[in-house]
This record gives structure tokens, sequence and C-alpha cells, in this order.
């Protein structure tokens, strides 16, 4: 290939298409140029797929059912590139049409798609891709092994995880951290969950092969003591990284983790030594500390983080702004609060989500400022959900006020009308709560009225009325 023709191509694959119109130019250009092969036109489908986020744009269909000589490979980037919904659609049709056409990395690229999907149809879609490895004999390849422990785990089916683990002859550390990271991040049984990671990593240390721990190994690990509160646990994995990984400070992700630990374990003077000894931070690493100082009830010092981050260029992100929140709440910073939420949007270019709302809810209603807080949910731009709603009943029951209690209670069961079964307990403990607040103010007359549905009331919100 001459040089002319080399930078050419070059200059196609560093270039990004502005529109699909552009990108279908460029295959025209690499078809009459003679300058297809597989990395061009891989470039083209990844191009393609940014360029229609939502769905899979025809053309990239197109580049992988004509492209025959490299259609695997094709095939593999335009299902890594996809939605997790669209990859699995994407398998199973391409399955239907041929019975040779995918290779290992089909099938990791699948069952990736099954892991981020977490849902109980994806569950059920990842099993009979297994089988269908299991069939083809692609089960003796270790990362698609590995990818169903991944698999699994996301799941929440951590027993099937263990046990495609425990059958594996050959094991790698991204083996290991997949597992270790399963059981860390389980949300049933979170303590005994916890346990068992820290157990996996204990047989890692011992385990003879080459896997050996590494700094995703220390990430993967370190959330399991922090479930726990261990710091002992936590602090003895500290003393290993040091001793025989590297300076932590010298990794971001590492020592957001170590960070994230020692302020959930209680000794947030360690986890502040931590970050002022980092040589690089991210959004991640201030929104733990952030998350450290609210827990801590420090809220100005958590809203100073913020003036700090704008001074190093790092822009705070929606959950930064929950911690921060949240700090100025359990602080009782009312003033501050205000600030930061109205400031967010024209300062940070961070829109309010329902969370943002629920904080300053919460923050005016712990102070006893219940008007205040019902007149902002009224104006919220976005409609309130029943979460909210409670936050606003508990504090006033809280203050005892019972008026403004039974107006919120009255919304709040009106909010649900159509409770299915996973929320007919919800409900109930919103009559319970409705109840509760009548019970503080001595309106027994109306206690056992409260598990009465409310009648139509001309007060309240229009978008509860809907």
């Amino acid at each position: 290939m001459s040089s002319l023709s080399w930078l050419f191509k070059f200059s196609l694959l560093n270039r990004k298409p502005r529109s699909l119109k552009e990108a279908k130019q460029t295959h025209a250009l690499l078809i009459t140029t003679g300058l297809k092969s597989p990395s061009t036109l891989g470039k083209l489908i990844e191009d393609c797929c940014a360029l229609s986020p939502q769905k899979i744009p025809h053309h990239a269909h197109l580049i992988v059912n004509h492209e025959f000589d490299w259609k695997v490979f094709l095939l593999n980037t335009l299902i890594k590139c996809s939605k997790p919904r669209d990859s699995i659609l994407l398998f199973a049709n391409w399955v239907s049409k041929f019975s040779d056409a995918y290779d290992d990395h089909t099938f990791v690229f699948t069952l990736g798609a099954c892991a981020r999907l977490s849902s109980s149809s994806a569950l059920c879609e990842g099993k009979q891709i297994h089988a269908r490895a299991l069939k083809l004999g692609f089960m003796s390849d270790l990362m698609v092994s590995t990818t169903l422990v991944h698999f699994y785990a996301s799941n929440e089916d951590i027993g099937s995880a263990r046990k495609m683990f425990d059958e594996m002859p050959v094991r790698s550390s991204v083996t290991w951290n997949a597992l270790i990271t399963g059981y860390s991040s389980q949300k049933r049984n979170p303590k005994e969950n916890s346990v068992m990671a820290l157990m996996y990593f204990k047989e890692m240390l011992a385990d003879e092969s080459d896997a050996k721990p590494n700094g995703t190994t220390m990430v993967c690990v370190l959330p399991a003591a922090s479930r726990l509160g261990a710091l002992d646990i936590g602090s003895c994995i500290h003393g290993y990284i040091v001793k025989t990984i590297a300076a932590p400070e010298k990794d971001v992700y590492v020592s957001t983790s170590l960070l994230d630990m020692y302020s959930k374990c209680g000794s947030l003077n360690i986890a502040s030594k931590v970050f002022y000894m980092m040589k690089g931070t991210n959004v991640l690493t201030w929104t733990a500390m952030a998350t450290g100082l609210a827990f801590h009830g420090r809220g100005k010092e958590a809203i100073e983080l913020l003036g700090q981050m704008k001074n190093r260029n790092i822009m705070p992100n929606a959950v930064t702004f929950t911690c921060v929140l949240a700090a100025c709440c359990h602080a009782g910073l009312i003033e501050e609060g205000l600030h930061l939420f109205h400031s967010m949007e024209r300062e940070f270019g961070v829109k309010p989500r329902i969370e943002h709302y629920g904080c300053i809810v919460d923050l005016l209603g712990r102070e006893g400022h219940l008007r205040e807080a019902y007149d902002f949910v009224i104006r919220m731009p976005i409609r309130p959900d029943p979460i909210l709603w409670r936050s606003l009943l508990g504090s006033c029951r809280l203050h005892g006020d019972a008026q403004m209690g039974e107006k919120v209670g009255r919304i709040l069961i009106r909010a649900q009308p159509d409770a299915h079964l996973g929320d007919i307990r919800a409900l109930s403990q919103d009559y319970i709560a409705l109840s509760n607040v009548y019970a503080l103010a001595g309106r027994w007359q109306d206690v056992g009225m409260s598990d009465e549905k409310p009648s139509s009331d001309q007060n309240l919100p229009l978008w509860n009325a809907a």
C-alpha cells in the first residue's frame, strides 16, 4: 500500500463522522478505494452506533450482513457497541441463521450485555447462552467462563456464580476479582456475602497459581470490609497493598476505595489523610470524601469541597450533589443547602433530580419548616414520588403537626391507588404512619378512621388528582 493510501486510511480511522449520512459516505470511500479491512469497517460500525445510541443503526447491520469475509469480527464489534437488549436480540437472530459464524468473543460480549442488563429476563436469556456455549465447546475458554461468573453475580445469582467458579480448572486474577466483586455487591444478605468475599480473598492469597491479587482486587475487596464496618480487616488490606502492590496514593481507584472504607468504618481522620496524600483525583474521589463528611455530620466541610473541586477543574456530578445536600441535611444547614440546590444547574450544569428535591424536603422537614417543605414540593417541576412524601410525613410526625400530616398522608395514599402485591406492605405502613400522626396529636377519634380510603380533596395538587 502506498504512503498516500496509508495516510488516507489513517485519516478515516481517526476522523469521526458527524452524521449517519457522512458515515455512509465514508463507507462508500472505503469500497471505491479498496481500503476495506476489519479495522476500518469495525471503526465505522462503532461510529454508526455512537451516532445512534438509542437503537442499532440500519447501516451497521448492512455492513455486518454483507461483509462475509470478516463477519464474525464485525458481528462481535456490533454486539459490543450496542445497548444490552439490542446485543442479546442481535445474538439470538444471528445464531438462528448461522451455525458456526461466532467465536469465544461473541459469547463474552453477549454475556457481558446480559450482565449489564441485570433483570429476570436477562438471567433467563443468559442461562440459554450458557447452555449454547457449553454445547458448542466454548466453556474451555477462560474468558467465557470468567464472564459467566460475572454475569451470574451481576444478576443476583451468586450461587450459580460460585458453582461456575468452583468448576473452572484454571482461574485468572480476573476470575477471582469477578467472584469477589459479586459477593461484595450482593443486595441480599449483604453481611453474609461480604464475609464470603473476604473468605475468597483469603483463598486467593493462598492459591498457588499465578493468579495473584492486583489493584483491581483491592478495589473489589475493600467494599466488603466497608459493609461490615471492619476497620481492622480494612487496615490489614491497606498494609497488604503498601507491601506487595504499590504505593496506593499513585492509584486513584485504590486510594478512593481506601478513602471510602475508612470513612464508612468510622475513621474519617485517616480517610482525610488518604485523600490529601493522593497524587491524582477524579470526581469519584471527591464524591467519596463528600460522602464521608456527610456520614459524620460535617456539612460545612462538604460544601467547601465543591469550591476546591471547581478550583481544580473537576466538575461534580449528580451523586456528588446528593452527598453534599445530605451533609447539609444532617448538619441542619438550611440556607447553605438551599443556596447549593439553586446553584446546581446555574454554576455547575447539573440539573436537579428527584433525589436532590428529596434532600431539600428532608432538610426543611427535619428543622420543622413543614409549610415551606410542602410548598417546595408543590412547586416541583417533576412529579414527586412516594418516598419524598413519606419523608415529609415522617417530619410531620416528628414535630407533631397533625394538620399538615393529614394533608400529606392523604396525598401519599392517593398517589398509590392501584398498589400491587409488592407495594401493599409500603401502603400499609403509610396508613400506620398517618394513624400515628393522629395519635401523637391526641386525635384518637381519627386513629381508627385513618385506614379508610381518603375522599377527594379539592386542595390537593393537580398532578395528584390525575
